[in-house]
């Protein structure tokens, strides 16, 4: 009798263990490539849309003027842009709410606006930037800006509009691949003729000091924190697939920075003057000196699709940020989209000026990030919001150190203004 007892103990044991593990394994399922292109979108167009047209004014600027000696720097910024955005996902996909929504809920409608509002209005100067940038682009295949401003603003509109995130993330996939083709096929067409590669290079002079806070600056802006969150929400990620937000923001990181980094090659040689973008004409025969007769119209490829990326995906972060902050309705974020984005596209009609007004944006994102960012590390840290994704030990420190490291580096880019 008693060995019957213990015979029925030990398979009601056995029961139970394989019911504990199979809910571990729901929560922690086994890492699938189905799975990952489900989820596939948020982080990686966030990564493309970091290199907008202002980022790529910095890099070409970079390579132009220091060539290949600060590419050490931009490899060691894919650390800090991966942590904090890796955060930025986590946290869209545990709470299944935008930043702005999680600000006001947890803090106050004031703190909320005092996050949101300052990046909207930073981001209308960003619109400029970028409708400015395409105009560039498509100035450098032939096209006048009287008819490429309004051919964008009707194309981004139209993706937009009325449909769902998961939807219209799609074209921008697309164009997303050919943006990092013509990088790739630009930076080879300089560097087929060989080029002078410098491991290490700093300087204590006030154009290098400017020029690396710039660079801090085209890292880490401050929509995409307002983006991701928000994009990884509405496309329903949840949690479990937390493993696959995480890989999908190393490999953009990475791409991001690579893509930088390929942009500093494909100008390396061109004369400053040269490197006039009010005037694409002199650039283009400046590009077509150093790297061939084919180059200016990779660069002017990828400058139209960094710009419309970023375009699309600053004004969704921006106008979701804003609409979450307020606690307006979510339908209201269209009229907040167009609101912003109106006013920016009759500059490309009136002036192409953009290379001191993009170096001065990346330093300006470093001073409008604190908010944004310093309430994503609080919320990040509440166990009783994140469970037991909560930040914690190594990862909080690292975390708030870069943050305290960008901000040192906006601070010191201010005094150099001055």
């Amino acid at each position: 009798m008693k060995e019957i007892m213990r015979e029925e103990f030990i398979t009601e044991e056995i029961e139970l263990y394989k019911e504990q593990e199979s809910k571990v394994k729901t929560l922690n399922p086994p890492p699938r490539l189905g799975d990952m292109l489900k989820v596939w979108g948020p982080a990686w167009l966030v990564m493309i849309a970091d290199v907008d047209a202002a980022s790529v004014i910095t890099a070409a600027q970079t390579g132009s003027v220091y060539g290949t000696k600060l590419i050490w720097f931009l490899l060691l910024l894919i650390i800090p842009l991966f942590v904090i955005q890796e955060l930025a996902g986590r946290v869209g996909a545990v709470t299944g709410m935008g930043l702005g929504k999680l600000i006001r809920k947890n803090y106050s409608k004031h703190t909320a606006i005092l996050a949101a509002v300052p990046m909207a209005l930073v981001d209308i100067i960003s619109y400029v930037v970028e409708y400015i940038g395409a105009a560039i682009g498509f100035q450098i295949l032939g096209i006048s800006p009287q008819i490429s401003v309004p051919f964008i603003f009707i194309a981004h509109i139209l993706i937009v509009y009325k449909r769902k995130y998961s939807e219209a993330e799609k074209p921008l996939l697309i164009i997303s691949v050919l943006f990092a083709a013509s990088w790739a096929v630009s930076a080879f067409l300089t560097a087929r003729k060989g080029i002078e590669v410098t491991p290490f290079y700093f300087s204590g002079s006030t154009d290098f000091l400017f020029l690396l806070a710039a660079n801090v600056g085209a890292v880490i802006m401050p929509f995409m924190l307002f983006y991701q969150t928000s994009a990884t929400a509405e496309k329903g990620i949840t949690a479990k697939s937390l493993w696959a937000v995480r890989l999908e923001t190393a490999i953009g990181a990475i791409v991001s920075e690579l893509i930088m980094i390929a942009i500093v090659i494909a100008t390396i040689g061109v004369n400053k003057d040269s490197l006039d973008f009010a005037s694409p004409r002199i650039f283009s025969h400046g590009l077509s000196f150093v790297a061939g007769t084919f180059a200016p119209y990779f660069f002017g490829i990828g400058l139209i699709a960094a710009s419309f990326i970023a375009l699309i995906v600053i004004s969704l972060g921006s106008s979701w940020g804003v609409v979450e902050a307020l606690g307006w309705d979510r339908k209201n974020w269209f009229k907040v989209y167009l609101a912003e984005s109106i006013p920016a596209v009759a500059v490309p009609l009136l002036t192409l000026n953009l290379v001191n007004l993009a170096l001065n944006l990346m330093v300006l994102q470093i001073a409008v990030l604190v908010g944004p960012a310093i309430t994503l590390g609080l919320i990040a840290s509440n166990k009783k919001l994140m469970g037991r994704y909560y930040l914690k030990g190594f990862n909080k420190i690292v975390y708030w150190t870069f943050f305290i490291l960008i901000v040192a580096t906006g601070i010191m880019s201010m005094f150099l203004l001055l």
